[in-house]
């Protein structure tokens, strides 16, 4: 019986895996909308090129409910094999990771890596009273136990996975039962897959990889902007450029290029927020900042209203995402050195608009007084004197003859009043 087993599992190998195709998708980050497209079009790709298998090489902390959830669907519903493959080394598969390694058809994990730390919390979810975390706890572990039943893994580690954020090594993982392989590589990883039976919803197959070649799957540009895009601190950073921007072009309208910066940065802030789970107190926070940071400049408060909209901007932040989860939270040290460059952007502002007010000024009627010009007639008192190449109606209360250099002391309408210098 071993001997026709061998034989048979030969035979599988060498036919189906002679010039078959193993599609394999690399995934690092928060799992969200953009991870569920990724996997959506990986798979998609890997049914129509025919392709023996997918594997989706995966170090993620966590995510969004709802995404994992798309993803876990996708993932089921497949009739290409998915590999989930935690790796590289260091790398792990934390809180939705846990649920994504669960479901896959085969798991597998790289030395070096671990599994677990599932609580519903760290879902993405904020706070929750205790009637609502026990219901999404309990839904939780509902899931993850469906889903280890469904794939023989082990029932009981993936509950204690959920309620009590257990956690453990890639040895560990294999001990218990949690995972399938340890594969220190990807081409150890195509070689222990072989012969490996599993089960699909049209009926089981037998993986053949052993002749199989290995076809990347890259996120592309496009997702690749988008998952960019999902960072909270992005996310933070366009919504407070956006705001400056489009107030500025309120403050100063016809200055054009402020207005469109700042609409297309609130555009994408939009998109970015909607990924991520808000608190729209944190959002109106950093927006009533950058009014205060704005005003700073044509509002004299002695610093009052800059130190507000820095103090605003700064909760803001710290308050945007609605989440206890730390990958999905604006980092401090990204939010103080974006806050304290606004406020000092804007401080810069005020001062030069001080600076600009108290100095003398330059052009129309003010920026004439002082100027030194030549009589052009005898002025006694009225006469005609020349300044700045222009002539101009004059008036002295001392005589001041033609060719005389005379001093403005003052403009009225479109007469000048003058003295001799030094007068």
């Amino acid at each position: 019986m071993v001997g026709l087993g061998i034989a048979c599992c030969l035979m599988l190998s060498l036919g189906p895996a002679h010039g078959a195709e193993i599609v394999v998708a690399t995934y690092e980050g928060v799992i969200n909308p953009v991870a569920a497209e990724y996997l959506h079009d990986a798979l998609a790709f890997a049914q129509s090129s025919g392709a023996h298998a997918l594997i989706l090489k995966l170090d993620t902390p966590g995510g969004l409910d709802t995404s994992m959830r798309l993803m876990i669907k996708d993932m089921t519903a497949s009739t290409t094999p998915v590999i989930v493959y935690v790796a590289p080394s260091g790398g792990r598969a934390a809180s939705a990771g846990v649920f994504l390694t669960m479901a896959a058809h085969v798991a597998a994990m790289a030395p070096g890596t671990n599994i677990g730390a599932a609580h519903p919390v760290a879902m993405g979810g904020g706070e929750m009273d205790g009637t609502m975390k026990e219901k999404v706890e309990n839904d939780a572990v509902a899931y993850i136990k469906s889903l280890a039943d469904q794939h023989g893994r082990n029932v009981s580690w993936a509950e204690e996975a959920v309620r009590k954020s257990v956690s453990v090594t890639e040895q560990e993982a294999i001990k218990l039962k949690i995972i399938d392989i340890v594969a220190e590589n990807m081409p150890a990883l195509v070689r222990q897959l072989n012969c490996r039976k599993v089960s699909l919803p049209n009926g089981s197959i037998t993986l053949a990889t052993d002749a199989a070649t290995l076809h990347d799957f890259p996120m592309g540009t496009r997702l690749e902007w988008l998952k960019i895009l999902s960072d909270p601190n992005i996310a933070y950073l366009l919504m407070s450029i956006g705001t400056i921007g489009i107030m500025a072009e309120l403050y100063s309208p016809g200055a054009i290029l402020p207005g469109i910066i700042g609409a297309i940065s609130l555009i994408l802030a939009f998109y970015s927020l909607q990924s991520l789970p808000v608190n729209y107190a944190g959002a109106l926070l950093i927006i009533l900042g950058a009014v205060f940071l704005l005003l700073e400049v044509s509002v004299v408060s002695y610093g009052l209203l800059a130190l507000g909209g820095v103090a605003a901007m700064t909760l803001g932040g710290l308050l945007l995402i609605k989440s206890d989860a730390p990958y999905l939270q604006v980092s401090l040290s990204f939010l103080l050195p974006t806050v304290l460059t606004a406020g000092g952007v804007i401080g810069a502002m005020a001062w030069m608009a001080v600076k600009s007010g108290r100095s003398k000024p330059v052009t129309g009627a003010e920026g004439m007084i002082g100027s030194i010009g030549i009589a052009k007639t005898d002025l006694n008192p009225r006469g005609q004197i020349t300044v700045h190449g222009e002539i101009w109606d004059a008036i002295s209360q001392h005589p001041i003859r033609q060719g005389e250099t005379a001093e403005v002391v003052s403009v009225e309408g479109l007469t000048v009043i003058v003295t001799p210098p030094h007068q």
